[in-house]
């Protein structure tokens, strides 16, 4: 299925809609990084311990990396938009049930709900290009990644100011306030689209799949509580690996699957999620080698992958800040050598994604002239063919990979 806005909603829709999914996105930037400012005081402030604390975080982290996929092809399916309005909603639960926990357990259901918010960003993405006209795509997706970098950056300062000045509590008071405008808006000036998947919602893939991913993530973001080398550490990455190879075989099997494997695999997009889990500097870059219609269950699949990034580089740098911490007046504090280990390690992982981007197939303006040999072919209002005149040079596709190339007839 060609993108068309032509279906959709005209080009003054942009203007609105743009802005809006970009709070929406500043919103769930908020949500992520709430918890930095207090995350050394959790223990004392939930009467638990350090060990146990750290699970406020982590269950965020978990329900966001299955929720991403999972919103984004129930999107494809259902319509984005309504499904973006449920991510928002199940996170502002999720944020008022944190902000009336004092106690670890109601904490972690809190947190677990607020982590589907993650879910939002590929059914953002999905509505903008199911929207805005070709033109625009490009800058108004660059537009909601620069505004999730400021509302994250924006967070910090504003919500150590209110930690060390007010009730913690109020942290997440105003992130649901955020979240209710967000939906506010969504309702008066998103438009759902028309776009849609065929085929019925994949249960058992989206079982298969929550349940790799957290065999995976799980061992991670605690293996350095664990040890690494702990019976539950490598049991959990051992059960991670084949439950998330018999998935593959069968999504690889199923007539609709959860994500298609096979679209996955092809060299625009394998390369670009591999980048994405060295950095994030590929942000959105499986829009115009996917259907339009699989839009949201491509993106979550790339919002995942980054997010497994980030979870390997904290789990790698924390462990190696403790290593190579020194002991001050009974105080662990972290030394310069295990920042500048940890710089190094970044700078390798940015090496490696720099060359796994040179792999990217490149097709400069190859869906207009697709949509212009469309034109040329397809019949007019009055049921004439349009004339076969050859598309201008200046918008031919240039293919990197000779296997990307159309066959093309004379």
């Amino acid at each position: 299925m060609t993108h068309t806005p032509n279906n959709q909603p005209g080009r003054g829709a942009g203007r609105t809609v743009v802005p809006v999914l970009a709070f929406a996105g500043i919103a769930v930037a908020v949500m992520q990084t709430l918890l930095v400012p207090v995350i050394k005081d959790l223990p004392r402030l939930l009467n638990t311990a350090p060990s146990e604390a750290s699970w406020v975080v982590t269950s965020t982290l978990l329900s966001g990396a299955v929720a991403t996929p999972i919103m984004g092809r129930l999107g494809d399916l259902h319509g984005k938009r309504r499904m973006l309005i449920l991510s928002l909603t199940v996170m502002i639960v999720g944020t008022l049930i944190s902000a009336l926990s004092s106690t670890l357990l109601p904490m972690l259901v809190g947190r677990t709900l607020q982590g589907f918010a993650l879910g939002a960003l590929p059914l953002g993405i999905g509505l903008m290009r199911d929207t805005l006209p070709r033109e625009r795509l490009g800058s108004a997706m660059g537009l909601m990644g620069s505004a999730m970098g400021v509302g994250g950056g924006l967070a910090l300062p504003a919500a150590a100011l209110v930690a060390q000045h007010m009730d913690w509590h109020v942290l997440f008071y105003g992130a649901a306030g955020l979240g209710t405008v967000a939906i506010v808006l969504t309702l008066l000036f998103v438009p759902e689209t028309t776009v849609r998947a065929k085929g019925s919602f994949d249960l058992p893939g989206a079982v298969g799949l929550s349940a790799g991913l957290v065999m995976l993530l799980l061992p991670i973001t605690k293996g350095g509580d664990w040890g690494w080398t702990s019976a539950a550490t490598l049991g959990l990455f051992a059960g991670a690996v084949v439950t998330l190879v018999l998935w593959g075989l069968l999504e690889l099997r199923r007539s609709a699957p959860l994500v298609d494997l096979r679209t996955t695999a092809r060299p625009a997009v394998l390369f670009t999620n591999l980048v994405s889990i060295m950095i994030g500097v590929s942000f959105f870059t499986i829009m115009s080698a996917v259907p339009a219609e699989e839009t949201g269950a491509a993106t979550g699949i790339n919002t995942l992958m980054r997010s497994i990034g980030t979870s390997v580089s904290s789990a790698v740098v924390g462990m190696v800040l403790a290593n190579t911490s020194q002991t001050i007046d009974g105080v662990s504090v972290p030394t310069m050598r295990g920042f500048r280990f940890s710089f190094l390690i970044a700078t390798v992982a940015v090496a490696i994604g720099v060359v796994l981007a040179l792999f990217l197939p490149r097709a400069r303006r190859a869906s207009t002239a697709r949509a212009g040999n469309e034109e040329q072919t397809d019949p007019d209002r009055h049921g004439k063919l349009a004339p076969s005149v050859p598309a201008p040079s200046v918008l031919a596709p240039v293919y990197e990979h000779p296997s990307e190339q159309p066959v093309r007839g004379h």
